[in-house]
């Protein structure tokens, strides 16, 4: 009965083989996996007017309709798999069973490829359910277990290498390498507040840390050690820091560059580390999932320091993604996503899914997220002279530019936006917001797995990337929480109505350069938004606002 039913396809499903896959032979019939089925709300999200939703009030308005839930449950029970988990407040439902059985149930076939010499689950086409269920499905994810993001930070990479476990460097030719703490002078942030109150939640797809190294770290700081904690999640990962931090694929330099800078930035604020599984859609939306609903220990902001190209995501992935950003904005938390190092084309030169034009990062590019982009700074006598665009060469800088997917938000309707650019398109939301340093030729010092950053002697540069301002961003945004006794929230709006008026002196526009196919020029633009920022500026401009809604 249930393969003569009606099917239709869920809206947004689609995905394609690469021409990167070493397409390997279908997967063995009894292999056992797991699948992650999220709903449509029950009721939509409100109009952004400022307000800010309890998680209980969130969950009951917001969540998904229980007789949703046992339609999902019966199809699921036709089909012979096993729910694991559902939760009505998060919308999600996570099934369990056979490769046959999910192919059947989902209509779909699933192949294995190698990917960079990893194997995963790939698919092709859309997925298919009987066709009274696709209107209650916002999403499926997990047959196909492909990467989706990747980590944004970078190390010099020039003509001139030296090659250290895999990675090219450039033997740096000065010690142009900052603390966080000098970082965060740099910027001017608010004195006499360290974040003591607030809980920055930091999302990693992979990777770990070793507590001891950083008590080390922080103690050479000079700095109070900031509580840091893993939170387990149903269906997360694990802190498994690697041994080597020149080992190309090993994710720990991210990890300890996220907490390294979010912790010395704002030492008395509690660090959450959420790790996912892994770096696939399914792991993303997951763990973005656990944070948010985290019922416990409730963050206030979120720093994300990974991404990959919106046009890589599928509709399904993207759209529940950026549902997920609004849920952040409508419960009060600051998220702070970092926009990418390959410059404008966001894909890596060699990467065969590059068409040759112009993308943006995702999930940076959601009009729900802050997108933190990046400069190269010049500093004389412990003061910034001179403030850039990070671009070191194409596909090698901070990542900018216009969405394709997500229209031009309210809050950048007075902006002065181009359209797209290669090819020419419409003017939709632009990227970054904001920017800082994030150029690895004035980068951060950094320690992971016994290895220094900068390690002159040996020609190892500082690090740098956007996954740097990320935690920046969250680390002095945890700061002026405390300073006005109550959370900024979705800042996007309030960050464009200061830089438009009242507030405008406390951002700092680089005029001049270019990230490939846009360039920089007063007020916002499309490699550093608004500029960078002074944080003392700032607090004063947030001061003088209204308050907000209740």
């Amino acid at each position: 009965m249930l393969t003569k039913a009606r099917k239709k396809a869920i809206s947004g499903s689609a995905k394609l083989f690469s021409a990167d896959f070493n397409l390997l032979p279908a997967l063995t019939a009894g292999e056992e996996l797991s699948v992650t089925i999220r709903l449509r709300r029950k009721n939509p999200l409100p109009q952004w007017n400022g307000r800010v939703l309890t998680h209980r009030k969130h969950g009951l308005s917001h969540g998904a309709d229980r007789a949703d839930f046992a339609a999902i449950e019966s199809f699921a029970s036709a089909y012979g798999l096993k729910i694991v988990r559902a939760r009505s407040g998060s919308r999600d439902m996570v099934v369990r069973g056979t490769a046959r059985a999910m192919q059947e149930a989902f209509s779909t076939q699933l192949r294995v490829a190698e990917i960079n010499g990893r194997k995963c689950r790939v698919r092709q086409g859309e997925i298919v359910v009987p066709a009274n269920l696709a209107p209650l499905i916002s999403s499926v994810t997990g047959l196909d277990n492909r990467p989706f993001a990747k980590p944004h930070y970078r190390v010099a990479r020039q003509a001139a290498q030296v090659a250290f476990g895999g990675f090219g460097f450039a033997a740096p030719a000065a010690d142009n390498a900052f603390t966080p703490p000098e970082v965060a002078s740099f910027y001017n942030f608010p004195k006499g507040f360290d974040g003591s109150g607030q809980t920055i939640a930091i999302l990693e797809l992979d990777g770990g840390f070793r507590p001891a190294e950083l008590n080390t770290y922080f103690q050479e700081l000079g700095i109070p050690q900031p509580k840091v904690t893993v939170v387990p999640f149903p269906g997360g990962g694990e802190n498994n820091p690697g041994v080597d931090a020149l080992d190309p694929f090993c994710r720990d330099v991210e990890v300890m560059l996220d907490i390294q800078v979010a912790g010395a930035m704002a030492p008395g604020a509690d660090i959450l580390v959420y790790f996912a599984r892994d770096d696939s859609d399914q792991s993303f939306l997951g763990v973005m999932s656990a944070i948010l609903h985290d019922p416990v220990r409730k963050p206030d902001i979120i720093s994300i320091s990974w991404g990959g190209p919106e046009s890589t995501a599928t509709a399904q992935f993207r759209e529940d993604f950026d549902q997920l950003l609004q849920t952040a904005a409508h419960l009060g938390i600051t998220v702070c996503a970092a926009t990418g190092d390959n410059a404008a084309p966001d894909f890596a030169e060699n990467d065969p899914r590059w068409d040759r034009g112009a993308h943006v990062d995702f999930p940076a590019c959601s009009p729900w997220a802050l997108a933190c982009g990046g400069t190269r700074i010049s500093v004389d006598h412990g003061a910034v002279t001179d403030e850039e665009v990070w671009f070191d060469g194409p596909h090698d800088g901070a990542g900018g530019g216009v969405s394709r997917t997500f229209a031009r938000p309210d809050y950048q309707k007075y902006m002065p936006l181009p359209g797209a650019a290669q090819p020419v398109g419409p003017v939709m939301r632009g990227i970054p917001d904001v920017a800082a340093n994030a150029a690895p030729a004035s980068g951060f010092r950094i320690l992971c797995n016994g290895q220094r950053f900068p390690d002159l002697p040996n020609g190892i540069p500082a690090i740098g990337g956007t996954s740097a301002v990320a935690p920046l961003w969250a680390a002095l945004t945890a700061r002026l929480n405390q300073a006005l006794g109550r959370r900024c929230g979705f800042l996007n709006p309030a960050l464009y109505e200061l830089a438009a008026g009242a507030g405008q002196a406390a951002f700092r526009s680089p005029v001049s350069g270019t990230n490939g196919s846009y360039v920089a020029g007063p007020g916002w633009d499309a490699c550093t938004g608004l500029g960078s920022v002074d944080g003392t500026l700032l607090l004063d401009a947030l001061r003088a606002l209204p308050p907000p809604s209740k």
